[in-house]
């Protein structure tokens, strides 16, 4: 599993991969591909990393874990596989899109172009059993994304990170924001969006603003 994660992210994280939970993690991870359906394949698991490399790094979002339903997850959060139905929640991402910067609504759910731009889109949780929400929390994945978290708040500078729904905000603790933008709101699914928490956060403007006045290059969302 480990050999899909790309040479640069593993020289810099490589304390953390070292260390005894990420042995038992990827263990634990490895039984349950044999054992049951679980998403995204595993050679894309770390896809959110290989795709946005750190020196380019600008902007992370942070989601809760994979998609559960066949074809959907693709190792990026909130993003789907090319072709597969795009799902309630990043419909609403793409309405407050159109909205917040006047951007037409993608035929397409694969945010692969977003990585490519320097937008870390990470999981909490990058794995998922079949038709099982959470069903990979707590066996260690929480801790990795963590530390990537932390370790992106120490050493890069005028990242924007943005924070939606509870289990994104209480990131928060692990971000300097005397260094850089937290930016947060209810999460897109219906539930939260339906209830006024979600649209109108103007969160893709405030995004490429900041960017602009740190004379960083905006995302072309």
């Amino acid at each position: 599993m480990l050999s899909t994660l790309n040479q640069d992210w593993k020289i810099i994280l490589q304390n953390e991969l070292d260390k005894p939970y990420f042995k038992d993690l990827c263990n634990k991870v490895k039984d349950e591909y044999s054992k049951h359906s679980c998403y995204p394949a595993i050679e894309n698991i770390f896809d959110s990393l290989n795709f946005c490399s750190f020196s380019k790094l600008k902007v992370v979002i942070i989601g809760q874990d994979p998609y559960h339903q066949p074809n959907q997850a693709n190792g990026l959060s909130f993003s789907i596989t090319k072709g597969v139905k795009i799902p309630p929640s990043l419909q609403n991402i793409f309405k407050e899109l159109n909205t917040d910067i006047n951007k037409p609504i993608p035929e397409s759910g694969d945010l692969t172009y977003l990585s490519n731009q320097g937008v870390l889109l990470l999981n909490s949780c990058l794995s998922v059993r079949d038709s099982s929400a959470g069903s990979h929390y707590n066996i260690g994945w929480e801790t990795f994304t963590d530390s990537i978290i932390s370790y992106i708040s120490k050493n890069k500078k005028d990242v924007v990170f943005l924070l939606w729904g509870n289990k994104s905000i209480i990131k928060s603790k692990l971000i300097d924001s005397s260094r850089h933008l937290l930016l947060t709101s209810g999460h897109p699914s219906p539930l939260s969006a339906n209830r006024g928490y979600w649209f109108g956060n103007k969160h893709f403007s405030k995004t490429n603003n900041y960017l602009a006045e740190k004379k960083k290059g905006k995302i072309n969302w």
